[in-house]
Order: C-alpha cells, then structure tokens, then sequence
C-alpha cells in the first residue's frame, strides 16, 4: 500500500485507501455524519463510474489501527468541466476540532493542484463542520440542493384529481418504461435522448454537463433493474414527453426509492404532466411495497420545489456545493 507523506500530526499515519477498504470506509463516513449514511455499494458505485486514467485519490488517516478521517478529490460527474475537481474531507466527531481535518484539506487540494485542478468544488450539509473548514479556506457557496423525503402512505391521490384530469386531457398517458419491452440499445438511446434534453433544461448555478451516450450506458444503464418503477409521458404521436424516474432502492434506507429526474419537454409544460407523472410513479412504488421517495432539487428549481411541497416531501438540511479558483 502507498503510504503518503507524513504531516505535522502527532499519531496519525496516512495511506492510500485500496477498493479492499470500502466497508471500512463506508462505516467511517456513517459515523462522521449519521444524518446521511453510506454503505459499501453506494461506494463500489461511485468508483464503478470512474473512468480509466482520471484523477482521483483517496487517503484514509489511522490513529493507531482507527479510521478517523479521509480525503478524496475526484471528477465531478454533474459539473465534469476542464480544470474542475470536486474534493471530500471527513474526520470523526472527536477529531474534528483538531488540526486533522485541515491537513485532510490541505493534502487534498495539493494533490488536486498537481493534477491540473484549477476550480476545486466540495459537498457538505450546511450544518456539517466541514461546512466553516472549507469557507476559512476560501472556499465559497456556488450552489445549493435541498434533499426531501416523501411518506408515500400520507399522499391525498384525490387531491389532485383536477390535475390529473388535465393532464389526461392533452391526450398524453403515463407509461412505465417496462411496458416497452426488454430495454435493448435503440430503446436505450430512445431514452437517453429524452434525459439528456431534460437535463441540459435544469436550473443550477452551473448547467449539467450531459455524458455522451456511449458513457451513459455504461453508468445509468446498470442501475435500472427495476423499469416498472420509470414513468415515461407519451404524447399522442407517440413521442416521449417527460419522465419521473422513481425506480432505485436505497439500500441504507429500507423501503426508500430515489427519486431522480422528473421532468417535461418545453412544449410540453404546464399542462400539470410533472406532476401526474410523480404520481403515478408514486402509486406504482407504493403497490411494490416502498413507503419513502428521496430526492434532491436544486434551490432555484422553484417549479419543481413548489410541485414536491404540494405533494408533502419534507425538506432536510440542503447540501451546499462550495467553490473555490486556484
């Protein structure tokens, strides 16, 4: 194993992390921050995207045989832009009022800079202490998600029969993706098209950089084992029209499905389809037994906010992205 340069910190050693370590790790960043738990294969996942020969490191800090603290820098998937590198640090409640987690930080951005980064972005809850280690390092706020969970069990389905109504008139049906047959390469980039228009369409402080599709396939494909749980609005012509993906189980989450992208083609909107779309996509997960939707919006994605507070999701703590040039 590749042990890195030592710091000024009494009792801790550095190492580079092996993919032999990811249960470990996994355990580590739950007790870090118990409010957002991590397991084992939402890891394998992350690393499962990377592609060969792209930057990352991950470095674990032991006090003795313990895992107190990491730091990783990586591409950033959604804001995948030249010179841009996206870097986590995290240390254990009782050392996080030490010097580790500012030498986590400062080994991160080295490393960071070595290879090229020149935007350096990092993730944290706003109540998270990571959250005043990065702004005293001059990192800033760039952008904000507001994470929110939806108790299936507590949705008024009447309640919105007017707009369900509406939605139904524009001659548009809400069809799960699994009614289309076995999800073959023309259907795939059938598929692709409609996300990739929808995604180039979101508000964020910095637009989605959409993966070409050949990437695409490689990441999103794998992770649609469950089809019936992806609703697609189908115009009368035949054309896709928007989607609700509420499809991913949550494996730290029993009963919890992810919900991902939902969203309507601009000629498409305000014809109330967005929000029919989350609620069939919501009385299939019921009837497959989930209880819980999880998703995350951009704060200045105030249709799709507004759409998610009528329906009951319940706002957390939001996920601050922060910034910073080097």
């Amino acid at each position: 194993m590749q042990v890195l340069p030592p710091a000024d910190l009494a009792g801790i050693t550095f190492q580079a992390a092996t993919p032999t370590d990811l249960p470990r790790i996994a355990a580590f960043l739950s007790r870090a921050h118990p409010d957002s738990p991590v397991g084992t294969a939402d890891l394998e996942r992350a690393d499962s995207f990377r592609l060969p020969g792209e930057v990352f490191r991950r470095t674990l800090a032991l006090r003795g045989s313990e895992l107190v603290g990491m730091a990783e820098v990586s591409v950033p998937r959604s804001e995948n832009y030249p010179g841009w590198l996206v870097l986590e640090v995290a240390a254990l409640p009782h050392e996080a009022a030490g010097d580790l987690p500012g030498v986590l930080l400062r080994l991160a951005e080295e490393y960071a800079v070595s290879q090229g980064g020149t935007t350096l972005l990092a993730r944290v809850k706003e109540h998270w202490p990571e959250r005043a280690l990065y702004e005293r390092a001059g990192y800033s706020e760039h952008d904000r998600l507001w994470p929110s969970t939806l108790d299936l069990r507590t949705l008024d389905f009447e309640a919105f029969a007017a707009e369900v109504a509406q939605a139904a008139a524009t001659g548009v049906r809400l069809v799960p993706l699994s009614d289309f047959g076995p999800l073959d390469e023309p259907l795939q980039r059938r598929l692709y098209a409609l996300i990739a228009a929808l995604l180039r369409d979101v508000p964020s402080a910095t637009p989605i950089k959409v993966w070409p599709f050949e990437l695409w396939q490689q990441r999103y494909v794998p992770t649609l084992k469950h089809p019936e749980g992806l609703f697609l609005a189908v115009a009368p012509d035949g054309q896709w029209v928007g989607i609700s993906e509420l499809h991913m189980p949550i494996p730290q989450r029993p009963g919890t499905l992810h919900n991902g992208l939902t969203g309507v083609l601009p000629d498409w909107r305000g014809q109330r389809l967005a929000l029919a779309l989350k609620l069939a996509a919501a009385r299939a997960a019921l009837s497959r037994g989930f209880t819980q939707s999880r998703t995350s919006n951009h704060s200045i994605n105030r249709p799709m906010l507004a759409i998610n507070e009528r329906l009951g999701f319940v706002r957390e703590a939001a996920m601050v992205t922060v910034k910073k040039d080097v």
